[in-house]
């Protein structure tokens, strides 16, 4: 029986194990350096069809239909014309078992926790040694504990200390010069747009995302503003709960988004965007790196998640199949939507009215050309 350590109790982490647990030839141990998992309700996320065919794998097409929401079509707006693009319809992807959802994530944490012996996980374990050899991997823990495995699973986010102490030099994310304000609507604030689809507003150096996110009332809001920052403010994590500095952020915007959001909004969260600068990849044939660890990317293609989930289950196809695919195939898909999602950055945030126009004009007409939805879209979707 191979012994498996995942470090970080993720979304990517918790599948994998999920997945490992099918398979008697494992034994596995989660190990997350803080002292609980963040169940915290008010952050949506968004999974396409590639995501929820795996997902389903586990038994997610059994959770409760009330905590999740299948948008038929993405809805675009224009903030400086104040109307409405086009739409796109994201449900030609679906199939009867897989359909695009938008939810909380702490639903999602919460059902692959839930499938989980309590005791897989074990808290307040940070690494701070890594001995590596052929055979096996040593981790030491700062508390002086340790553990010996056959694989080492790293994934522990964007800020992975443990990729750092792995590859032995201290690997920061990049500031995507942009920061992203959360917060939660409820339906009957939002005028003049179908709260049963993804509606994307795009603006001036500026985007915003409204979606549901259950059955309820409640919808998932985003926006993601340009905004440069120096390295003292973003050293300075309580500048991000600072009211003075999030109010100017909603002062920055009141010109853009409708009053009518900005005063309903509730919850509102402020914080930067970092994405990897680049992909790690590591020596050892036994350890490997999996959902934002392995590499975060830019929030403007929703596929986050989805791509963590896609990640967790190639290396469990590999480890069970004794092959070493894994990582060059996750860099290719990693390559691929990278550039989708800087691309949709770049258009989503012209600020030329020439440009928005052939923007715009161009949009209507992707939307209605299946070879290119099917390309720049179900490429991804249906893998």
């Amino acid at each position: 029986m191979k012994k498996i350590v995942i470090i970080g109790a993720g979304i990517s982490g918790l599948f994998f194990a999920n997945l490992l647990r099918q398979d008697s030839n494992f034994e596995i141990t989660i190990y997350e350096k803080n002292n609980s998992i963040n169940l915290e309700k008010g952050y949506g996320i968004q999974l396409s069809t590639n995501s929820i065919k795996l997902l389903n794998k586990i038994g997610f097409q059994n959770l409760n239909l009330a905590n999740l929401f299948n948008p038929r079509k993405i809805d675009f707006y224009s903030l400086l014309k104040k109307n409405k693009i086009c739409d796109l319809d994201i449900s030609s992807f679906n199939t009867e078992e897989a359909k695009y959802t938008t939810m909380q994530r702490s639903s999602l944490v919460e059902f692959l926790i839930e499938k989980l012996p309590s005791n897989l996980i074990q808290y307040n374990k940070k690494v701070s040694k890594i001995n590596s050899t052929i055979e096996n991997i040593e981790l030491v823990f700062e508390d002086q504990s340790s553990a010996i495995c056959d694989y080492l699973i790293i994934s522990d986010g964007i800020f992975s200390s443990t990729k750092s102490l792995l590859l032995n030099k201290d690997i920061k994310p990049k500031y995507f010069n942009a920061i992203a304000m959360r917060g939660i609507i409820n339906k009957k604030d939002l005028n003049n747009i179908d709260h049963s689809n993804i509606s994307l507003f795009l603006g001036s150096n500026f985007h915003s995302v409204i979606y549901p996110v259950s059955n309820n009332n409640e919808l998932n809001f985003i926006g993601i503003l340009r905004k440069n920052l120096n390295e003292d403010q973003l050293e300075d994590y309580s500048l991000f709960d600072d009211k003075d500095f999030l109010s100017s952020i909603i002062s920055n915007l009141s010109n853009q988004i409708d009053q009518n959001i900005l005063n309903n909004l509730k919850n509102i969260r402020c914080f930067p965007i970092f994405t990897s600068q680049e992909i790690s990849k590591p020596k050892q044939k036994n350890i490997f790196l999996i959902g934002d660890a392995f590499f975060a990317f830019p929030p403007t293609f929703a596929q986050g998640a989805s791509q963590s989930i896609e990640a967790a289950f190639e290396l469990y196809e590999s480890l069970k199949n004794n092959n070493n695919e894994f990582t060059n195939k996750r860099i290719e898909r990693i390559k691929i939507i990278k550039k989708r999602s800087k691309f949709n950055y770049f258009v989503f945030h012209l600020s030329n009215p020439f440009m928005t126009f052939i923007r715009d004009l161009t949009m209507k007409n992707l939307v209605k050309n299946k070879k290119f939805t099917d390309h720049y879209l179900g490429k991804i979707y249906k893998n």
